[in-house]
């Protein structure tokens, strides 16, 4: 660490690199070194391992780190652990279109070599996300950094799964999920992204069975599903339909006869009224279909194509149709040609424009389908209840608290989860069958025949197979003896293996040190998206493995948007690039605007000219730390602490400010408000520190006496504590000030955390402050409003309110003629205004700025009415907006806060031109 005047220039680039290399060399935040300290502990959201850094990641990992510095230079053994998940489908998507490129596929590779590569490609780029993480400056404990992949973290999910089976807890069945026909595989609700499009409602005529002149019409937006019908629905209210229950129609194209049911779930106003019901493609429909005990057919296989099941009559049994020409064609295909078909057998009644939400795949952007197929599940009800309690006794906290509602909503109306996925990169289910015991549950396939035979044979098991559950492969079938065992082919959900990362990463189910120390972790910080996928998860587990809490806060933080209030996306043109932001500004700058907008239940709105914003406040701290390290001369200020009686009235008041600003920025760090204390933090250092306590210290610091001692003193405490409390928002910039500040000192990073006792509050010295604080804002007000140049010196007199403030105002005239750029000032309880001054009416006094002579009264008076008709009209537009009942109903929340915000604003600016018009009028009529 050295010592000495920074550099004239900030230049962020080789600071950051040089720290991040500096804090890893000496291993600065590796948790466990000294255990007598109280243990403090955050456990990442794993990031995907195909992932790059944006802007959700910039914000999650700024707060976390936030807490984690603050935490360790508390006092605290703080343990942040790192780590990526292995994302099952997104990886595996990543290298099969490397695949592609080559000409290869991963059926041509077969599993194994597939896996293999995967590996390969994770060891090779896997860790971007790792390295921008650290550029951020994320202070994890890198040593520890766990892969949901890992041995032990495999281990972990293998004892799981087992201990889920032994207890009841799984089962496999056919249900109806999410599948994504391209990837071939169930997808998770939130892994399926809902697109508005533009699609068309067929209206389709199913003519009774029993009269050749009669039917219903029934409204559809998929008519390819309409060869899997098995009923068609009418709600038991509807008077149009009350003679149709219990009647029989017949399915259009395919023959089949399938009933008329009455189901209170229809609704009345959709379409015609009458709903096609088809359990197998629609999961509305498949309740339905529970509910009357409707056959379930599945039109589709697993590519989308129209497989021969939907060829069966209304017992289940074979049906010659001409309908079998739709077999082996494509969805989109199949329901070209069926409305073709409907067409021309005067079936399809009309067909008109509709615009709905249609699901995709997250990954290929695929549509999704409704897909009945065998999967394994966890029975969820058993493991909700403790959930739901540990929340609403306020073992688990969730900031806000809003966000409790919607965790309650979810947990309470629970369905049993999904956990295979029909791929290859992931964790395997260990479940095996015994072919010889399961000869009559399993179908076998083939692929397409090669020149040299026949092609590979693949197995399915259907959903009544008997599984062998095991930790270890078994060799022979424990049932028969058999050692014709075939592994169950699907992977686990990648949620699976996240469910338990705060205590897998610990060691479990080892009784490791780390596990004992840090579960239950503190806090997790995460976004609301996730708020059930995961964090709801991973409280069901720790409950169930580990008896305890998984953490014992959970802090949800709000999307960023742009700064029109849309969310950012590529095809909008509005992504702000994390990487590049912090090339071009600096990471401090980048991730202190991160804090300063992240309120509690509002989404950040983040444009680049925030950012810069906050660059200029880095360059702020910079030039202020500059110039009291100039002044300290490469020494530290040495001495006693100077005594209240050595301090002057401003030593004694930044002192003050300080302690409440200490005790503030804790407070909101402590209740998650991060942006009360970024705020708290800025106004501290520009505004008391530089603006007004830098510019009073000069003259005490030109001098040769005692008094520049004490100055220099109080500047290099003040700075000192100004640093350590800056330092969880903006670590690179006070790390590279704090090595220039005299004396030999460790890294800032491991510098104890100010605390507001070491400074004792004086309230007599921010009263009298703030008088003169009020007196310099009186004349900078005038002035800035009459547009005087800074350089022009003028005069001015104070009415204070008593003889008290008086004293106070000229035993500092000094300091105010210095602040507010006055040649001359008189003061007093009867000082009365002269003939052409302006004046401002302030709580403790009013102050007369005399302008004769030195602005045009008339010239001033048009300028100003011409400024607040412009203002007027921009009023008038918004309230137009407002006032039109479709904005505040339509537009998102964020963009209505965002008009009245610039409301206000306009409000108060006419507020300031009417006054300074008010003031040129008095002088006019001088």
């Amino acid at each position: 660490m050295g010592s000495g005047t920074p550099s004239k220039q900030y230049d962020p680039g080789p600071v950051e690199e040089r720290w991040r290399e500096y804090w890893n060399q000496l291993d600065l935040f590796h948790a466990g070194q000294d255990l007598s300290k109280p243990p403090f502990c955050i456990v990442i959201p794993p990031p995907n391992v195909t992932g790059s850094l944006h802007i959700g990641h910039a914000l999650n990992n700024t707060l976390q780190d936030i807490l984690v510095r603050w935490k360790r230079m508390d006092g605290y053994d703080a343990l942040w652990m790192p780590g990526t998940d292995h994302a099952g489908i997104a990886t595996q998507n990543v290298i099969e279109r490397q695949l592609h490129s080559e000409g290869l596929s991963r059926e041509s590779l077969g599993r194994e070599q597939f896996v293999v590569r995967i590996w390969k490609w994770k060891q090779e780029v896997g860790g971007t996300i790792i390295r921008q993480l650290k550029r951020l400056g994320a202070s994890c404990d890198w040593k520890r950094e766990r892969f949901t992949m890992d041995e032990g973290l495999s281990r972990a999910v293998l004892e799981v799964f087992v201990r889920l089976h032994e207890d009841g807890l799984l089962y496999r069945a056919e249900r109806q999920v999410n599948w994504c026909p391209r990837c071939e595989t169930a997808l998770s609700d939130i892994e399926v992204v809902h697109e508005e499009r533009e699609g068309k409602l067929w209206h389709i005529l199913y003519p009774f069975a029993d009269d050749s002149a009669g039917g219903l019409i029934v409204a559809t937006t998929r008519p390819e599903t309409m060869l899997a019908d098995t009923a068609v629905a009418v709600n038991p209210e509807d008077e149009r339909y009350v003679g149709a229950v219990g009647k029989t129609v017949i399915l259009p194209l395919v023959g089949r006869r399938i009933p008329v049911i009455a189901d209170s779930y229809v609704s009345r106003e959709f379409g015609t009224g009458a709903l096609k019901v088809t359990p197998g493609h629609d999961p509305n429909d498949y309740e339905i279909g529970r509910r009357h005990g409707l056959p379930i057919i599945n039109a589709l296989d697993s590519k989308g194509n129209l497989s021969q099941k939907f060829l069966v009559d209304d017992a289940g049994k074979p049906l010659d149709s001409p309908a079998a020409r739709y077999v082996g064609l494509d969805r989109y295909e199949a329901r070209r040609q069926i409305v073709e078909d409907l067409r021309e057998e005067g079936l399809l009644v009309k067909e008109e424009a509709y615009r709905h939400a249609v699901g995709h795949c997250y990954r290929c952007q695929t549509p999704i389908e409704p897909f009945l197929t065998p999967q394994w599940f966890v029975r969820m009800s058993p493991l909700a209840g403790p959930a739901i309690q540990v929340v609403e006794e306020g073992q688990v906290q969730i900031i806000p608290e809003t966000w409790k509602n919607t965790y309650f909503e979810w947990m309470r109306n629970i369905r049993d989860w999904c956990i295979s996925r029909q791929i290859w990169w992931g964790h395997r289910i260990p479940a095996w069958y015994c072919l010889s015991c399961n000869k009559d549950r399993l179908v076998r396939t083939y692929s397409a025949a090669t020149s040299e035979g026949r092609g590979s044979e693949h197995i399915t098991f259907l959903p009544d197979a008997v599984p062998i559950v095991a930790r270890q492969a078994p060799q022979t079938c424990p049932r028969c003896g058999s050692s014709q065992i075939e592994q169950d082919p699907d992977v686990l959900d990648t949620w699976f293996s996240s469910a338990l990362w705060p205590f897998s990463t610990l060691g479990w189910p080892e009784p490791t040190a780390d596990l004992k120390r840090y579960y239950p972790t503190d806090v997790l910080v995460t976004s609301f998206d996730i708020l059930f996928f995961w964090v709801a998860r991973m409280i069901m587990m720790g409950l169930k493995f580990m008896g305890d809490i998984p953490f014992r806060q959970v802090y949800i933080h709000a999307l960023v948007r742009d700064a029109e209030g849309q969310k950012m996306s590529k095809s909008r043109g509005n992504v702000i690039d994390p990487l590049e932001v912090m090339e071009r500004t600096g990471t401090d700058a980048f991730r202190f605007t991160l804090a300063a907008f992240a309120a509690q239940g509002r989404d950040i709105l983040l444009s680049e000219e925030r950012i810069e914003g906050y660059r200029h406040f880095c360059n702020k701290l910079w030039n202020a730390s500059r110039f009291t390290l100039m002044n300290l001369d490469g020494e530290a200020a040495a001495g006693a602490p100077p005594s209240r009686e050595e301090m002057d009235l401003a030593e004694r008041w930044i002192l003050s400010r300080l302690s409440a600003v200490v005790e503030n920025t804790r407070q909101s760090l402590d209740s998650y408000k991060f942006n009360e204390a970024a705020g708290q933090l800025y106004q501290f250092v520009w505004h008391e520190f530089c603006d007004w306590y830098l510019e009073m210290a000069k003259p005490r610091l030109a001098q040769s006496s005692p008094e520049r001692q004490t100055s220099r003193q109080i500047l290099q405490e003040v700075l000192d504590a100004a640093l350590r409390l800056l330092h969880p928002f903006m670590p690179f910039i006070t790390e590279e000030i704090w090595s220039h500040m005299p004396g030999s000192r460790q890294s800032i990073a491991t510098a104890p955390y100010p605390k507001a006792s070491e400074w004792v509050r004086d309230p007599e010295a921010e009263s009298k402050m703030n008088l003169i604080m009020e007196a310099v804002g009186g004349v900078r007000t005038i002035r800035g409003e009459i547009g005087m140049p800074t350089g022009k010196r003028v005069s001015a007199l104070i009415r204070a309110k008593d003889p008290e403030a008086v004293q106070i105002l000229e035993a500092h005239q000094r300091s105010i003629a210095l602040l507010a750029g006055l040649e001359k000032l008189e003061t007093g309880v009867s000082v009365q205004r002269p003939r052409g001054a302006a004046t401002a009416v302030l709580p403790d006094m009013e102050v007369y700025v005399p302008l004769l002579g030195l602005i045009d009264f008339q010239e001033e008076k048009q300028r100003l009415e011409k400024e607040i008709r412009k203002v007027q009209a921009d009023l008038e537009f918004i309230a137009r907006k407002l006032a039109n009942p479709n904005f505040p109903d339509r537009a998102p929340a964020d963009i209505v806060q965002k008009e009245k915000e610039a409301q206000q604003a306009l409000l108060d600016k006419r507020g300031r031109l009417e006054q300074a018009l008010h003031r040129v009028m008095e002088n006019l009529e001088d």
